[in-house]
């Protein structure tokens, strides 16, 4: 299971590049289509309160979801956009500290506990302590201010890739690809299309944060979109 201090670690990185950012930079678009920066930072912390409360479900018993729905969800993360930098920084900051709190109060065997997610799927808790680190990571990219993903940790990486890549193996809609990581030696998957390139890159055009620059192979493949 991911540990606290990952999750501790990526939020730091992404709350020093938030806290570069002008009032004007993060009304500015980000990577995300028709987010701007406002709206990642945004994201990204009501998905900490998000998390806070499946690691409560799952310690205390008593059922407290996600978000109320994915149209609430997405309500809050709009009303929240236009902020001041100043505003934005400090919901990240205050909202990663209960997550933290949350992930600390946790007794070993509640990490096995399932509970539900927005969207009806079903896992044990330790789930939200690897989404969060996913999201942080991911949306720091996302916030296109300097942060790259070749920024990810090396870790990180390599257990996406292998995860992103059977998530499109179980899909009907998923490539049959077979990846090979240049840098590191990693390959991911079975299929017959061979795409290769240094590993942050590979995990960047799956996740559709990059066209494939770089990348050999990945000319004409269809990625669905997954995150």
């Amino acid at each position: 299971m991911i540990g606290l201090d990952e999750i501790t670690a990526a939020t730091r990185d992404l709350l020093a590049t938030a806290a570069r950012l002008t009032d004007a930079d993060a009304r500015a678009p980000s990577l995300l289509p028709g987010w701007t920066r406002g709206h990642v930072l945004t994201h990204v912390a009501r998905n900490a309160d998000g998390g806070t409360r499946l690691l409560t479900w799952a310690r205390t018993g008593v059922e407290s979801y996600e978000y109320p729905s994915m149209e609430a969800r997405a309500a809050e993360i709009e009303a929240g956009a236009d902020r001041p930098v100043a505003a934005l920084v400090a919901d990240v900051r205050q909202s990663a500290d209960r997550f933290a709190d949350a992930f600390a109060r946790m007794p070993d065997d509640a990490w096995d506990r399932t509970v539900q997610w927005t969207t009806g799927a079903r896992h044990p808790a330790a789930r939200a302590a690897d989404s969060r680190l996913t999201e942080v990571l991911i949306h720091h990219v996302d916030l296109d201010a300097g942060f790259t993903p070749a920024d990810w940790p090396a870790d990180f990486t390599s257990r996406f890739l292998t995860s992103v890549t059977a998530s499109f193996a179980r899909r009907d809609d998923g490539p049959d690809l077979l990846l090979r990581a240049t840098d590191t030696g990693q390959q991911a998957g079975t299929g017959e299309h061979l795409v290769s390139g240094p590993a942050a890159s590979l995990l960047a055009w799956l996740l559709g944060r990059s066209p494939g620059t770089g990348l050999t192979g990945a000319e004409g493949v269809d990625i669905p979109f997954l995150y």
